[in-house]
């Protein structure tokens, strides 16, 4: 869900800049083949550090203070959680050479999700929304606040409320801009009133890792924090449809003012992602539109 307009620094994160990092603050590990991972996010640089374990290092440094989040709170959460998360082992300390923190995770088995590996995507969406429960439910007293470091996931849909206007302005003649306008306004006015909860801040499909068709482990917590759960629900459009979508709604005990700011949500990454690609990447483009009509009809029936 990260902003794609964020590029990253021009610094060359490689499997020799890691083997020196490892060599000189690890030497424990040292011995240990390095190789990039096959299929990298955007956030951080990952990759292989022998069979069990994997070197994470943020790409820029708007990224940098996810490693410190991660480190700090991953162990107290992983207790307290259905489904395993890559809790660090290690956080690696700035050089001359690269700038910010990095970490040493353990590898989690499964393949990030897809329809194709998933045979049944109700009970996808029942153990998603199971995991989501249980990280609500930890106490969040003295958790991180949303803020710029976490692009404000758990902060007010409000933070996006320009960037979402410039885009549907941009996608006059592409949308029907006053019911999307319609449908954006109702999403700020379902202002967040709850006590803040713990939420992940980044619930797409590559950051579930799936095995044996089921939902095997949850990653990738740079974006986590403290606050109003309703970006999290996300995945009720982007990636659920039909059945699944009522059972992921019916599985998370949530207000209808979250759910309307979900839908907020969701229309945003929509829009922005119909923006940058109308042009340029089709498929994109029509996954956009999809979940923009989608959100759209949900708010005509409500």
């Amino acid at each position: 869900m990260n902003d794609p307009q964020l590029q990253p620094e021009a610094i060359v994160i490689d499997v020799s800049l890691v083997r020196r990092l490892i060599s000189a603050q690890f030497p424990r590990w040292a011995g240990l083949p390095i190789k990039p991972v096959a299929f990298d996010g955007w956030d951080n640089r990952t990759f292989h550090l022998g069979e069990h374990l994997k070197v994470r290092l943020p790409s820029a440094a708007c990224y940098a203070g996810q490693v410190e989040k991660e480190y700090r709170w991953l162990p107290e959460l992983a207790p307290l959680l259905p489904l395993p998360i890559p809790v660090p082992l290690a956080m690696g300390m700035p050089t001359g050479e690269y700038p910010w923190h990095w970490s040493v995770c353990p590898w989690l088995d499964g393949e990030t999700a897809a329809v194709a590996r998933i045979a049944d995507l109700s009970q996808l969406a029942k153990d998603l929304a199971q995991f989501l429960s249980a990280l609500q439910a930890v106490d969040g007293s003295g958790g991180p606040l949303p803020d710029q470091r976490n692009f404000f996931r758990g902060g007010p849909l409000q933070s996006y409320n320009a960037e979402t206007r410039a885009a549907i302005m941009a996608l006059q003649g592409e949308i029907d801009t006053d019911m999307v306008t319609e449908a954006w306004k109702t999403g700020l006015a379902a202002t967040w009133h709850g006590t803040p909860v713990w939420l992940h801040g980044d619930v797409s499909a590559g950051n579930l890792l799936v095995k044996n068709s089921r939902l095997h482990a949850v990653i990738d917590f740079g974006c986590s924090a403290v606050g109003d759960p309703a970006c999290d629900l996300v995945m009720a459009w982007i990636f659920f449809q039909g059945d699944s979508r009522a059972a992921f709604h019916a599985a998370l005990p949530l207000d209808s003012a979250t759910w309307q700011r979900a839908r907020g949500w969701a229309l945003w990454k929509a829009l922005i992602t119909l923006r940058e690609h109308l042009h340029t990447d089709s498929l994109k483009a029509k996954t956009a539109r999809r979940v923009i009509d989608e959100v759209l009809s949900e708010h005509r029936r409500r």
